[in-house]
């Protein structure tokens, strides 16, 4: 296709409409991941371990997957972490259901993590040098923040839907995740062109090479960036808990609710999030028009206390619930998780046009992996230790000791912003 024949308009469809299918296709199992671990015959120190191996995928991963995106391509990059998704998805389907135990579900995890790494990052890059080769003049902002809309609508009718098909038979989110993401390797390799960007050939005699050129790269643009490198930070604080945060909340809510027994309950809550995460994005154009979120760091300095607020009062919560739980706690439980979700949706898109705005177009896709290393640094270290301690005292006393690594991240971005000031003067 002819680059000039691409308007910025057409790049957003794609990037949309791709985005919304691979999303659709892995929130297919977010709402019913460790519960159905746990119906594998983990408990949930091991369901974190299992989530700890998909993190460290992606710290092994992300570096050598930032290389292909910066060499052969952005869009070859997501076709090969859409294909790698499809087999390890199915490869968690035969772990439950010939009883591999643990290790094989570990494997499994890995490979996931290795899928996600492709993804992550070369998309945005793909999107942001696409819009810049042709000239498109809206503010950054408002495109991700609808990539984050369609995300959390996407994310809405996955996790709903596993959510359903799960009380059904909980393999069955799993299947139809396969199914998906093979639509979504078709969509991909159909509508997705590069522009902005010139793929080069890369040898695996050079990959060595490569890596390392690529990695002085990063380390340049990102480490040595005393913009980014704060920013960098703040992914391995908030990596620590996410995952966490978010899979435990499957088991927790139906603790507080009392009723173990309603998987779809868990699918519910978490479209929910999803659905709270769009309400966010929906407010981003306000929110950075009025005085105060005019400047990035600020609104992301507040958005970090507000999490962390929010969190621990999610822990206090379960501290003090009743044992057998009652439906109050479960209300409040799933308002201060959609607060959450609200919050995390404004500051989401901010995050990304604030990032992005401080790394070259060439190094863009590997200093963006290189933040998502970082997070995935903070994950595969922070869930074998919160799950350590959901199982010798409670998930509610994990969302506690979390609020705390929540709340770093706010320190970070006001140095992150005084960085930015600095820079900007003449």
């Amino acid at each position: 296709m002819d680059e000039r024949a691409m308007s910025g308009k057409r790049i957003v469809s794609v990037y949309i409409a791709t985005s919304a299918l691979f999303t659709l296709a892995t929130s297919l199992i977010w709402g019913v991941n460790t519960l159905f671990l746990l119906g594998a015959g983990l408990d949930i120190f091991h369901v974190m371990l299992v989530n700890a191996a998909f993190t460290a995928g992606q710290v092994v991963f992300e570096v050598p997957t930032g290389v292909i995106a910066d060499t052969i391509g952005r869009k070859a990059s997501f076709l090969l972490g859409i294909g790698i998704l499809f087999v390890s998805t199915l490869l968690y389907v035969g772990s439950a259901r010939h009883e591999w135990g643990l290790w094989a579900f570990i494997g499994a995890s890995v490979l996931i993590g290795f899928g996600f790494t492709c993804q992550t990052g070369a998309v945005d890059a793909w999107l942001v040098d696409a819009l810049d080769h042709v000239g498109y003049d809206r503010p950054r902002e408002q495109v991700f923040a609808r990539g984050g809309m369609v995300f959390g609508i996407a994310m809405l009718v996955g996790t709903l839907a596993g959510g359903f098909l799960g009380q059904v038979d909980l393999e069955l989110p799993y299947l139809v995740r396969a199914g998906t993401l093979l639509a979504a390797f078709v969509v991909t390799f159909v509508m997705m062109h590069e522009i902005g960007f010139e793929p080069r050939p890369l040898k695996l005699s050079r990959f060595g090479a490569e890596t390392r050129t690529i990695l002085d790269a990063g380390t340049r643009y990102g480490w040595r960036s005393p913009v980014v490198r704060p920013l960098m930070f703040v992914s391995a604080a908030q990596g620590l808990f996410m995952l966490y945060f978010f899979y435990a909340s499957q088991p927790y809510a139906l603790q507080l609710l009392g009723r173990p027994d309603l998987v779809w309950v868990a699918g519910a809550v978490t479209a929910f999030f999803g659905l709270a995460s769009v309400v966010g994005n929906a407010l981003v154009g306000r929110v950075t028009t009025t005085s105060w979120g005019r400047v990035p760091v600020r609104l992301l300095a507040g958005g970090a206390v507000a999490n962390a607020v929010g969190v621990a009062a999610l822990g206090v919560l379960g501290v003090l619930a009743p044992e057998g739980g009652s439906p109050v706690a479960f209300a409040v439980m799933v308002l201060l998780f959609g607060l959450f979700g609200v919050v995390s949706g404004v500051m989401g898109p901010v995050r990304q046009a604030f990032l992005n705005e401080h790394i070259p177009s060439a190094q863009r896709a590997t200093v963006l992996s290189l933040d998502s290393f970082f997070g995935d640094v903070g994950g595969s270290i922070g869930q074998p230790g919160f799950g350590w301690i959901a199982r010798t005292f409670s998930i509610p006393v994990g969302y506690l000791v979390g609020a705390l690594a929540m709340g770093f991240a706010w320190p970070l971005y006001r140095l992150a912003g005084r960085s930015a000031k600095e820079d900007a003067r003449p």
